[in-house]
């Protein structure tokens, strides 16, 4: 339940309408006092959203600037309380943030998926929604690798929540050389390509036609030549 508290006094005795004008006039101590005074009410909308993913805190500070604007733009003599006027706008920044975190969602999940199935960046698939359930099906998937080749293609490609690293410093950290590397990282993407474990991705990407699996035998039947033949067609 909203609880109106403009009526009370704030620090030093001030009437909170005394604290809006001063915050409104430049005043930042004020400004600082109705911040820490409605922090509940930033809590207690965040608590009600459904953030999708995005972080508590993040949803927090979020809601604490829309608070702010909110503080700013008030008008006590409208006779509105104060919190039923915050709620508004800080249930606004909350779903901003929570926009913002689906739309850096859906640019970093392609750019390490669709790589380990033709090494190039494209544009979203069309008709595809939840990007939160393509990363939770790659990652299922990657964990069906072996340890190692699980290690160099997500330290390669910045899965898995670690940070991209070049060929180089993934061999500096296994001990092993570049070109070591990036035999493990493509013998790892020719796996993965392989329609019999991938199947349930390439239908989240709309990668799932004809097209699409030959493309993924030409590219093994390359790796495996350039290994050394064994198993390649001539």
């Amino acid at each position: 339940m909203l609880v109106s508290q403009n009526e009370g006094s704030g620090p030093g005795g001030k009437p909170e309408t005394t604290l809006f004008a001063q915050a409104q006039a430049g005043c930042p101590e004020s400004l600082n006092a109705l911040m820490v005074r409605h922090e509940g009410l930033v809590h207690w909308v965040v608590r009600r959203q459904g953030l999708c993913g995005l972080a508590y805190e993040e949803a927090v500070q979020a809601g604490r600037h829309g608070l702010w604007r909110a503080i700013l733009g008030y008008d006590t003599q409208r006779g509105v309380p104060f919190a039923s006027y915050a709620w508004i706008a800080i249930m606004k920044y909350v779903w901003a943030a929570v926009q913002s975190y689906g739309v850096r969602l859906r640019r970093e999940v392609p750019r390490g998926v669709l790589v380990l199935y033709c090494y190039r960046v494209g544009p979203d698939p069309a008709g595809l929604r939840d990007w939160e359930e393509v990363r939770q099906c790659l990652e299922r998937l990657l964990v069906r690798l072996p340890k190692r080749l699980r290690y160099v293609i997500q330290a390669y490609y910045g899965l898995g929540g670690k940070e991209a690293h070049t060929l180089q410093a993934i061999g500096d950290e296994l001990g092993l050389t570049r070109e070591r590397v990036r035999q493990l990282r493509n013998e790892g993407l020719a796996w993965l390509r392989q329609p019999a474990h991938s199947q349930e991705l390439r239908s989240l990407l709309a990668w799932h036609t004809r097209e699409q699996y030959e493309l993924a035998d030409q590219l093994t039947q390359a790796w495996l030549r350039q290994r050394g033949g064994r198993n390649g067609r001539r």
